[in-house]
């Protein structure tokens, strides 16, 4: 049984393709700019079977073309990573290609299998690249988990995208880009990072929770920065793109 927060069946920005797009309830990170808080707490969500969850997917194979399939986000999906293990290996036997978006914090043996078995890509988030940075965004500390969780991707051969959100005087400093660089220049994992570029579009749903979005005075990026961090990250991967 897995708890799901939502299911959108046409996503186009989470992952290859067209996706079948499935959050998983429960977090446990809090992060600043979080824009589905709703997703953070354990409870609540609707539980779904696996067949349940098998059959929406199949309904959306169609549009899937070559490059598309399933991404399961969240919240935090290797929370439930050991109920996701029989979905995926039956989406494996219909050719579908699956997909984990990931904070990187979770590498228990039932992470260690699905990704190993039957992950396609993991998509992995970056919060920050120092200990002080991860912990002021996330309200955790212990930075060192996602990169422990990159290091296995990495040995693992397997496909692997980097996300970063681009947060103006926060995340977009040339020396922490610089840094991002350094340290994943030689995975050879690696297809590509996004930059995902700050937005405020979950504000809304801090305010129906009754939480304070501390981020209220950050700017959205201009288009000069998004570039500039771009040209500044180019170097150290195969591709950097603007999601």
């Amino acid at each position: 049984m897995l708890c799901v927060h939502s299911i959108e069946t046409f996503g186009a920005h989470d992952g290859p393709g067209i996706r079948c797009v499935v959050f998983l309830q429960g977090c446990k990170l809090k992060c600043l700019y979080c824009h589905n808080p709703d997703t953070i707490a354990m409870e609540g969500g609707r539980p779904y079977t696996t067949d349940e969850l098998f059959e929406i997917i199949i309904k959306s194979k169609p549009y899937f073309g070559k490059n598309g399939g399933v991404t399961i986000s969240g919240g935090e999906p290797l929370l439930q990573a050991k109920a996701l293990i029989p979905l995926f290996k039956k989406l494996k036997t219909e050719g579908i290609h699956t997909t984990l978006d990931t904070n990187g914090r979770i590498l228990n043996h039932f992470a260690m299998e699905l990704m190993d078995k039957y992950t396609d890509l993991v998509m992995l988030d970056i919060k920050h690249m120092t200990e002080e940075g991860y912990e002021y965004i996330t309200g955790q500390k212990n930075n060192k988990t996602t990169f422990a969780f990159s290091d296995y991707r990495e040995k693992s051969g397997k496909p692997m995208w980097l996300r970063y959100v681009l947060i103006p005087g926060l995340t977009d400093k040339p020396e922490l880009l610089k840094s991002l660089g350094e340290k994943f220049k030689t995975y050879k994992a690696i297809q590509k990072l996004e930059i995902q570029p700050y937005h405020k579009l979950g504000v809304h749903k801090w305010e129906a929770l009754g939480w304070d979005y501390q981020l209220k005075d950050a700017r959205e990026n201009s288009e000069e920065e998004l570039r500039k961090a771009q040209n500044i990250l180019k170097p150290y991967f195969n591709a950097v793109t603007i999601n």
